[in-house]
């Protein structure tokens, strides 16, 4: 039986544009995704006192409606991670086809993630009239708290991955957007999933903070998420190919050869 070809690289849509523009688009991504966490939970509270359920629903529809637009909107630029652990699995999953984000751009798009976060937070705190800069109080701590994040996490990064690998990336706006809104109902922790938006969260003092204090775990769990998620992408697709050749929900691109794709290239 012959070998098995190597996969072929295909260029991303992000390929060639500058980092600064990348990083731009990495800031201002996370931000407004904080923004409208944080904002709709504090709408949510205004317009529904005393209805936790009310609040969750509507804080969950205009983070899924966001989420996706964004992604929509700075995908083109900088493939719309917006998480650092987004980034450290296309860094450490690329290493296998020598694709994905350099270690030195997984450290400056972590930070304009962290930085865009924070800045965030303090958008939507300015917007509806509370100091700019509050620590949150919201204390969430403890081991099904800490559980639903590893779900969470592990949950986003496999999806991504499927997307990638076979050839449905167009459907990452709505795919990924459900996901996190399913998340948030189905999770003890309703699904932060993100590192740099967990920072930003404990900057206000909302309904949808974090006190500091239980920001050091809800990482250390989203962390564990990444690691558990990289090791099934690389069971699940040991060549960097979707395992089912005659999926008839596979987009197939006439410059692809046997339905195999890498995680996307960035220069």
């Amino acid at each position: 039986m012959a070998a098995d070809p190597a996969p072929q690289i295909r260029p991303a849509p992000t390929a060639g544009v500058e980092l600064s523009r990348r990083l731009l688009a990495e800031f201002l991504g996370t931000g407004l995704l904080v923004t409208a966490v944080i904002g709709s939970g504090i709408m949510a509270v205004r317009l529904a006192p005393g209805q936790p359920g009310l609040q969750l629903l509507a804080n969950s529809l205009a983070t899924v409606f966001a989420l996706a637009a964004l992604i929509l909107m700075f995908g083109p630029v900088s493939g719309a991670h917006f998480n650092p652990v987004v980034s450290a699995a296309d860094w450490w999953l690329g290493r296998r086809t020598g694709t994905g984000l350099r270690p030195s751009e997984l450290a400056v798009y972590t930070a304009a993630q962290v930085l865009g976060a924070i800045g965030g937070a303090i958008l939507a705190n300015t917007m509806f009239g509370l100091p700019a800069v509050t620590a949150a109080s919201h204390d969430r701590t403890g081991g099904p708290l800490w559980l639903g994040e590893i779900v969470a996490t592990t949950g986003l990064l496999l999806l991504i991955a499927a997307l990638t690998y076979s050839h449905r990336t167009a459907l990452a706006p709505a795919a990924v957007a459900a996901w996190i809104g399913g998340a948030y109902w189905f999770t003890s922790s309703t699904s932060f999933a993100n590192p740099a938006v967990t920072i930003g969260r404990a900057f206000s003092d909302t309904v949808a903070g974090i006190a500091p204090a239980s920001v050091p775990a809800f990482v250390a769990a989203q962390l564990l998420g990444l690691v558990l998620a990289v090791g099934l992408v690389a069971a699940l697709y040991p060549t960097g190919r979707n395992i089912v050749d005659d999926d008839p929900f596979v987009t197939h691109h006439d410059d692809i050869t046997e339905n195999r794709t890498v995680l996307p290239e960035r220069n």
